[in-house]
């Protein structure tokens, strides 16, 4: 695991701006760095080191002749057989990483390499002789990379901090961002919050050449349900594609470990890595912490459990360095309660495995059953639930009971489901909190993805729009970056090639089955671990936000930054307290209000905005600290 920085285009002292860009990003790289410098571009990397310790596993990586350059961040599973094809095929080796099959693969097989790889990655390969860089993100989105095209120049890497350190880099506010921010929780398209930054999409390659640049997509997840195998096959096969996985993803020459919750996907990953340690973090209130059954599951199969609890103080006092370390906001609390759980992992360990991407896969999120509950309510002619959809949205109480379902069900799925994050803001919400206003875009954002699945069931199709959306900017961004943010390498089983070709064979009742969700994964777990697990229902990452903003000191926390100088470019600061004012007083969370989402969105917001933008260039906390 690694991270890399570089660009393409003219500028005074090169070697020393390519060293600015990747001192930003030390934290995903302590161990050792490398540059390549020439007339027409600069590729730069920090190495976190996990396989081939030495330092001919330093990048950059060279082909034979030393006219293509390597820089990669992430891990390719399948290395070992692509290397011995290579070398069947007469390519030298100068290590044994995984990285030196990328340089060697792209001699053999140009762009058609992306098509051979497994694992998560990043990377960008200078052609020093066509002067052509040609970059990949893989096929989930697990790895991050971001590029600009400014001032003739090309700017690409692991972490958009880094292009702040170049002199041709305009650092300037997306502010057309922050309408879709509000309803999404991030930002839910190749768009950033900087102008002119974008991110490569999961499963896209691009080429840049004199000057232009050509973006592809190589992969797209294609969901058949077309197994005709019995449940007791697929939960076999199941166990044996994720038995092999795992496997692959404790390919190391350093320890892995694992994080560790209550619930399923962490527990199942666990037993099949037969670890040596876990982690877990919580928070002392009771239902806010999952350390106790997490130590309990932990005891059940013999294996170490390293706990922390997380002060109220230590989580507000570091929101500003994390969001740092995001690069742009995503107001998912659970990103904040990662890093902390990272950075215990990565006192001991340098790599640990991780649950992620098993509910987009498998069906996992409560949210899938509700296609299938209160079908006669559906059977209601659709103009009529508009109506009465309109009439609860509009003249009920917030907090009242059955006002969500009717606002829910007075919309097609098309329209009303475009992420798991809850309580957001609604596009009206959005437009009156705004100063500005925002033009509608959710829809302009889903309604392409519904269209490629236009022919599946219900649960699929929001299982397609998590893959693109949810999973990609909130889940993977958050658990990349705070990782890297304490030189952690986190690996994911759950996203891996041969488990997704396998997912996309299950039929709808093979994965939901109102109320239960992830129905043949639950039933491959239930082989090796306690039915009590295997079983509990999704939890998601438990957070005490709304308890928190009721107390005096974060309530005023949160009320001086709504009525900051910053709060008043974008928004109705009046509304902002009111929200916030509605939340400290009510007394019930079923009560008027429970505007905790709402209120974090928005602050979240202002932190990062804060670090980025209001006191010019942000510094690293490493250097701040000093």
């Amino acid at each position: 695991m690694c991270g890399f920085a570089g660009f393409v285009g003219e500028v005074e002292n090169r070697e020393q701006v390519l060293e600015n860009m990747i001192d930003t990003i030390i934290h995903r790289g302590p161990d050792s760095s490398g540059k390549f410098v020439d007339e027409d571009a600069a590729l730069g990397f920090r190495r976190l080191s996990i396989i081939d310790l030495s330092e001919s596993g330093d990048q950059p990586l060279y082909n034979e002749d030393r006219s293509k350059v390597l820089v990669f961040n992430g891990e390719i599973y399948n290395y070992q057989e692509l290397r011995e094809e290579l070398i069947q095929a007469g390519h030298t080796f100068v290590s044994n990483t995984d990285s030196e099959t990328l340089i060697h693969g792209y001699e053999q097989w140009g762009e058609e390499l992306v098509y051979r790889l497994r694992g998560m990655y990043a990377f960008a390969i200078w052609d020093q002789k066509a002067k052509r860089l040609f970059s990949a993100r893989d096929i989930f989105g697990i790895k991050p990379l971001y590029y600009a095209q400014m001032n003739g120049t090309l700017m690409f890497g692991s972490e958009i901090k880094s292009f702040l350190e170049h002199p041709k880099f305009d650092k300037v506010f997306n502010e057309d961002a922050l309408g879709n921010y509000l309803s999404f929780q991030f930002v839910p398209t190749n768009e950033t919050f900087f102008k002119g930054v974008f991110c490569v999409q999961p499963g896209h390659y691009f080429v840049y050449e004199n000057g232009k640049m050509t973006i592809k997509r190589y992969f797209e997840p294609n969901f058949t349900g077309d197994t005709t195998k019995s449940f007791e096959e697929v939960v076999d096969d199941i166990e044996k594609v994720m038995k092999e996985s795992v496997e692959m993803h404790k390919i190391s020459d350093v320890e892995v470990a694992s994080y560790l919750s209550s619930g399923v996907d962490s527990s199942y990953l666990t037993y099949l890595g037969q670890v040596d340690r876990t982690f877990t973090v919580g928070f002392d209130e009771g239902k806010y912490s999952e350390i106790q059954d997490a130590k309990e599951f932990a005891a059940s199969i013999n294996m170490k459990n390293d706990a922390k609890v997380i002060t109220p103080q230590e989580y507000w006092d570091n929101l500003s360095d994390i969001q740092y370390y995001m690069d742009e906001p995503v107001a998912d609390p659970a990103a904040i309660a990662l890093y902390f759980l990272s950075q215990e992992a990565a006192k001991k360990v340098k790599v640990v495995l991780s649950g992620e991407g098993s509910d987009e896969l498998f069906g996992g999120y409560n949210i899938y059953c509700e296609p299938l509950e209160h079908t006669s309510f559906n059977k209601i002619p659709m103009p009529i639930r508009r109506m009465l959809g309109n009439f609860a949205e509009r003249c009920l109480p917030r907090g009242m009971k059955g006002r969500g379902f009717l606002m829910r069900h007075g919309k097609t799925l098309e329209e009303r489901y475009f992420a798991n994050a809850t309580n957001i803001f609604t596009e009206r919400e959005a437009n009156r909190i705004l100063k500005k206003g925002c033009k509608p875009g959710i829809q302009k954002v889903t309604a392409p993805l519904y269209e490629r699945v236009k022919d599946k069931d219900s649960v699929t199709k929001m299982q397609y729009v998590d893959m693109h959306l949810w999973l990609v900017h909130d889940i993977l961004m958050k658990g990349d970056k705070m990782g890297m943010a304490n030189s952690l390498e986190v690996r994911v089983p759950f996203l891996d090639k041969k488990v997704l070709e396998l997912a996309q064979t299950l039929p709808l009742h093979y994965k939901v089955r109102a109320p239960k969700t992830k129905v043949a994964l639950r039933g491959a777990a239930e082989k090796v671990i306690r039915s009590k697990t295997a079983e509990k229902k999704k939890l998601g990452f438990p957070i005490p936000i709304r308890v928190w903003l009721k107390e005096d000191a974060y309530y005023n926390r949160v009320k001086e930054m709504f009525l900051s100088d910053a709060a008043k470019k974008f928004f109705d600061t009046e509304l902002l307290v009111k929200m916030l004012d509605e939340h400290k007083h009510a007394k019930h969370a079923n009560e008027k209000t429970d505007n905790s989402r709402k209120i974090w969105t928005v602050y979240i917001f202002l932190v990062w905005y804060d670090r980025f933008f209001e006191h010019g260039k942000p510094v690293h906390p490493a250097m701040s600290a000093r």
